[in-house]
């Protein structure tokens, strides 16, 4: 890919250069087309602008008369009849008032429009607008009604309006055109059609989609390519007829001559592409049959030895580089190096799971041999006291066995199951610690839950005291109702809540001694957690919160 992109470097300049005249050809190609589709736009639209600037230009005439006659409203109007009777391709002229009462008219009888929606945009904005309307206040039919806003002072005091029927424009006489566009639209500063050469219907089609024609007002004269609102792609030449008031637009196929390149221009276009292209195929054919080829076999043979550790059993095979024999020699080489190595590191890995698993085992065997000689020393012992010593020392030292034999039952040997180990040891301590026939209801609930093994002796030796602790303050005479309720959540995604609440009604011969208390809050410590002690009138509750590390401590040779 180096040779490719170094060659593609040195052919880059000549490229730009062809790149850079191919694209100022087509940019000078569509700007003149775009000035013939204007120039186009301008003869198509003459109708509408001759009559539209015409419409204008009276009621610009108009306005000094009607600044002298408005207020005598029967004079103004005679006028204005007469002037209407001159110029019959009005249908109305007239002077509204801002209060939209049209006094001074060519109609015969007056009119008010200030419930008018359009009449109120008209006063709001007080400049040149045409308005189109289905059904005119006199006429009664299509009418397109200019307006321009009549000043004293700074202030507006109405608008002259001239009313232009739609069929004016028909009525025009235009000369034969080359060229004529699928549609003709003119459109106010609103966005709002005027008139159309084809009908609502076929304008209505035209508009391009996803767009109004209110985003063109006041840009300049532009030539914009979007589809229609069935989807055909269009082209659209939008122009100002009367400025800051009317726009054309001119609705043109996508195939019109000049809008479309030449055979030479497309030609023109393509041959810096071609060039390019031709080299690059050269260039790599060449490289992938002396290199690229053979070093993605060789690849293959290293993902395949990486996935599975299966060597390859056929070689690159004659005509390879030199380079690359060696490079294949070098990592099957290396690949048996590995497999030997692997299988010195598993074997040495499975022999120290034996002799971890076998230290666990004789841990606990020991221990348990150690119980063992402690329940001869209980059997033997005189007082009561002594016997009590003994066996809480024998309940924590099977404690710390059943933690053993939880470590060599298990596959890693440095986790152990919490749920597993704490219920072995909780069983343990009841099948000792009550007496047949108590009637205490025992409630036991673990999540599953993994903690390293320096954290399971303390936490197993903690719920050893606080189960010898609860068993000695339940009553156990059959007739109460006790119970033992034992519970380990999970808090988060690294701690946990060990809970255990025990009824009480049991009595003891004497105060205790606290070792327990001390032992418990020891191995809160040793944990890095926190124990909260609860005492009620019928109940005690002891909660330890302490942290789950998901990460294994590092672990260092002595």
């Amino acid at each position: 890919m180096r040779v490719l992109l170094f060659l593609s470097l040195a052919l880059l300049p000549i490229g730009l250069i062809a790149i850079s005249q191919t694209q100022q050809i087509a940019r000078d190609n569509r700007a003149s087309a775009d000035v013939l589709l204007l120039a186009a736009t301008e003869q198509a639209s003459s109708a509408e602008r001759a009559v539209l600037q015409t419409a204008f230009s009276t009621a610009s005439a108009l306005v000094p008369i009607v600044e002298l006659m408005h207020t005598d409203t029967e004079r103004c109007s005679e006028f204005m009849r007469a002037y209407q009777r001159a110029n019959s391709q009005y249908s109305l002229v007239g002077f509204i008032r801002t209060d939209g009462r049209m006094q001074c008219s060519s109609a015969d009888n007056e009119f008010n429009f200030s419930d008018s929606e359009g009449f109120r945009r008209i006063v709001d904005e007080q400049k040149l607008r045409a308005t189109a309307l289905q059904n005119g206040a006199y006429s009664q039919r299509p009418v397109t009604v200019v307006s321009i806003p009549i000043r004293a002072n700074s202030d507006t005091t109405g608008f002259l309006s001239v009313s232009i029927p739609s069929d004016t424009f028909d009525r025009v006489v235009e000369p034969d055109r080359p060229m004529k566009p699928l549609a003709l639209i003119t459109f106010n500063e609103d966005g709002e059609i005027l008139t159309t050469e084809r009908g609502l219907d076929l304008a209505g089609s035209e508009v391009p989609k996803g767009r109004i024609f209110e985003d063109f007002v006041g840009e300049p004269p532009s030539v914009v390519f979007a589809p229609n609102q069935k989807g055909v792609e269009r082209v659209y030449s939008i122009m100002p007829l009367v400025p800051g008031a009317v726009h054309a637009a001119a609705v043109w196929p996508t195939t019109t001559p000049f809008l479309n390149p030449g055979f030479l221009e497309r030609l023109t276009a393509f041959l810096p592409v071609a060039m390019w292209a031709a080299s690059l195929i050269v260039a790599f054919w060449a490289l992938n049959r002396l290199a690229i080829r053979h070093i993605r076999k060789l690849g293959r043979q290293m993902r395949r030895f990486a996935i599975n550790r299966n060597l390859p059993r056929k070689l690159l095979g004659n005509g390879v580089p030199f380079e690359l024999v060696e490079m294949e020699a070098a990592f099957i080489s290396m690949g048996e190096s590995i497999l030997r190595d692997e299988a010195t590191l598993e074997d040495s890995l499975r022999e120290k799971n034996i002799l971890l698993k076998e230290v666990h085992h004789r841990v606990k065997n020991n221990l348990q041999m150690i119980s063992s000689i402690m329940n001869m020393q209980i059997r033997q012992a005189k007082t009561e006291d002594s016997k009590l010593v003994l066996r809480r020392l024998q309940e924590r030292i099977l404690s710390l066995a059943t933690v053993h034999k939880n470590l060599y039952q298990t596959d890693e040997l440095v986790r152990v199951d919490v749920a597993v180990l704490l219920k072995e040891v909780v069983n343990q301590l009841l099948s000792v610690g009550l007496a047949p026939g108590s009637n205490v209801d025992v409630k036991q609930s673990y999540v599953p839950l993994s903690i390293e093994a320096d954290d399971a002796a303390p936490l197993t030796l903690l719920v050893s005291e606080a189960m010898t602790n609860a068993l000695k303050h339940i009553c156990q005479d059959g007739r109460s109702e006790s119970r033992i309720e034992i519970e380990l959540v999970s808090t988060g995604p690294e701690s946990a809540r060990l809970s255990l609440i025990n009824s009480k009604g049991g009595e003891t011969d004497e105060a205790g001694t606290g070792l327990g208390s001390r032992l418990i809050e020891a191995f809160a410590r040793q944990l890095n957690g926190q124990v909260e002690v609860t005492e009620t009138e019928d109940s005690y509750e002891m909660v330890l919160t302490f942290p789950v590390p998901q990460s294994n401590k590092p672990t260092y040779d002595y």
